[in-house]
């Protein structure tokens, strides 16, 4: 199977990626937020990694329709075109595959053997808002995994594959292919592509400033006037930064 025909029509800059990979997913949120994007973060979705993870990828997706029992049973897995399984073979590397499940974790969107298939591919990481199975095997690998919670059921009781790379829904937020998805321990945020080089510039400023506060913070200087900042914190600041 080709990957070239699901590559992105834009791809993210390596500049870009690696301010986002600096950035909190808390720093994002807001600052999309000052943009007026209010529904950036994908709700009910957390890390299933043991370890601290990074995320940064464009979105790569793959969308379910509630399950039928006459459709959806295991032999509908040799079909080689099951979009579950033609999604991860053809996920470019460094994407990440998101899976759109309606919110519903009573059945699993992947296990080990899917996803450790995706960590070979080289994959960016995996999100579903829905379940996956064999939880203890995603905790273990280096591939960022983000779901709902760990569910035993297959995807089949629950879940029907229907289409790939068309604009999603995942944990109530919009997901369109392309769009750039940051994660960390805090969670998800959804950035679209066009904004992806100003909120990574933006967001390099507001966490060294927030660095700033945090230490003045730490050193007993009430947050009134500190932040949000002032004009005396801003001129303070000014100097600090001219003096570095």
């Amino acid at each position: 199977m080709s990957t070239s025909e699901y590559a992105p029509n834009k791809t993210l800059s390596s500049a870009a990626k690696a301010g986002l990979m600096r950035a909190s997913t808390a720093t994002l949120h807001t600052i999309l937020f000052k943009r007026g994007l209010r529904n950036t973060y994908i709700q009910g979705v957390s890390k299933m990694n043991k370890g601290a993870v990074k995320m940064v990828g464009q979105a790569f997706t793959l969308r379910y329709i509630p399950a039928r029992e006459d459709i959806d049973t295991v032999a509908a897995f040799r079909d080689p075109k099951h979009p579950q399984r033609v999604a991860v073979e053809t996920v470019p590397e460094g994407m990440v595959l998101v899976s759109d499940c309606r919110q519903d974790a009573s059945a699993a969107s992947a296990g080990s053997i899917l996803l450790n298939r995706l960590e070979y591919r080289h994959c960016a990481g995996f999100v579903s808002d829905a379940g996956i199975r064999d939880s203890a095997d995603a905790a273990a690998m280096n591939m960022p995994v983000f779901c709902a919670k760990a569910s035993a059921p297959t995807n089949l009781t629950k879940h029907h594959g229907v289409d790939i790379q068309v604009p999603i829904g995942c944990g109530g937020v919009a997901v369109f292919p392309g769009d750039v998805l940051v994660g960390d321990d805090d969670g998800i945020i959804v950035i679209p592509l066009e904004l992806a080089d100003e909120v990574a510039e933006e967001a390099e400023k507001m966490e060294a400033f927030e660095d700033y506060v945090l230490e003045k913070v730490r050193n007993g200087t009430p947050v009134i006037g500190l932040y949000p900042p002032n004009e005396d914190t801003q001129a303070e600041y000014k100097r600090y930064l001219e003096s570095r």
